[in-house]
Formats: C-alpha cells, sequence, structure tokens
C-alpha cells in the first residue's frame, strides 16, 4: 500500500501515519527523516544533500526525488509507505508520479485531511501544552506564529496538490477536525 497524506500544518497527519504504519505494516516516510538517514550514510544523494544544506540552502526536488526513489527500494518499504511531508509542490507530485511509473509502482490513495483552519491554531497551542504537561519536549513548530508560517507557506505551494490528485481520481477526503478514532476510522473504510 502506498498513500499520500494531504493537509496543513497540525491536521492530525504524523498521528494518522503512525497508526497507518502499525494497522498495515508499512513504513512512514518523512522527507526530513530520509535526508538526515542519507546524509548520516553518506550515500551519494546524501553527499550531495550534505553539501547543500551546509551552504544554508534549500535542498532541492531532483536531491529529494533521489531520495525518495533509495528509500522505496529499502527492504522495509516493500509492503508500502505512507509519504509524510512529500510532495509539497505540483513539480514534486509530477517527479513522485514519473518515479513510481519508473518501478511499476503506483499509489494506492491520496488522504487529505479537511480541517477548520481557524481551529488549527487552538490544536497546536493545546497540542504543546499537553506535551510540556507530559514533560515531552515540545515542538518548535508548535508555536502559534511559526504555525501561522508554515500554515500560508501550506497554501501558497501545497495546496494545489488538492486538485492536482482529484484530477487523477487518487484523492479521498476526510474530516481531519473528527476524533482521532473517527479519521482512523474514515480512512480505514476509504482504503478497503
Amino acid at each position: 500500500m502506498r498513500l499520500i497524506l494531504l493537509g496543513p500544518p497540525g491536521a492530525g497527519k504524523g498521528t494518522q501515519a503512525q497508526r497507518l504504519v502499525e494497522r498495515y505494516g508499512i513504513v512512514q516516510l518523512s522527507t526530513g527523516d530520509m535526508l538526515r538517514a542519507a546524509v548520516a550514510a553518506g550515500t551519494e544523494i546524501g553527499k550531495k544533500a550534505k553539501a547543500v544544506m551546509d551552504a544554508g540552502q534549500l535542498v532541492s526536488d531532483d536531491i529529494v526525488i533521489g531520495i525518495v526513489s533509495d528509500r522505496i527500494e529499502e527492504p522495509d518499504a516493500k509492503n508500502g509507505f505512507v509519504l509524510d511531508g512529500f510532495p509539497r509542490t505540483i513539480a514534486q507530485a509530477e517527479a513522485l508520479e514519473k518515479l513510481l511509473a519508473s518501478k511499476s509502482m503506483k499509489l494506492d490513495a491520496v488522504i487529505e485531511f479537511q480541517v477548520d483552519e481557524t481551529k488549527l491554531v487552538d490544536r497546536i497551542v493545546r497540542r504543546a501544552e499537553e506535551a510540556k504537561a507530559a514533560g515531552q519536549p515540545v515542538r518548535k513548530d508548535d508555536n502559534p506564529e511559526v504555525f501561522v508560517k508554515r500554515l500560508e507557506e501550506f497554501r501558497a505551494l501545497t495546496a494545489a496538490l488538492t486538485p492536482f490528485y482529484r484530477e487523477r481520481g487518487q484523492l479521498t477526503s476526510i474530516d481531519g477536525m473528527a476524533p482521532i478514532d473517527v479519521v482512523s476510522e474514515e480512512i480505514r473504510k476509504a482504503l478497503s
């Protein structure tokens, strides 16, 4: 099973990705984690990424696609994967489509979390308070000012992926404001 989770920051993608990993025996692929792992492993693409990151620049789509390409070939991704934080742009979505086709793979679903953006700030503030109360580290993006910037970036770049995948008949929209277990059940129904 190969999935993409779409939605703004705070929509619950990470929480649901973890549940999908447990339920289906697939891996969650986060581009940030994959970049760090490729750099640490000193792979060819990891060396390119390190040089770009050391120069303080954003890693190009070509490098990110190369890292995704390498990662989905690893044994633990054989049963499938859920992409988290990728693709972020139409160009990345098109490159992913070509990459998967070149490996005789296809996406099984793209799940979009529809949310009330005005309530997302409350959600991330609550998430930060719960982490503090539990003695856990607070995510640096669980800060209202940082969050608003991430939301603006999402609207500018990533929101265009909804019509992109809808036109391909791959998009399923789910109410991301529902309770966590309800969202999980809606995803399960969409995938069955």
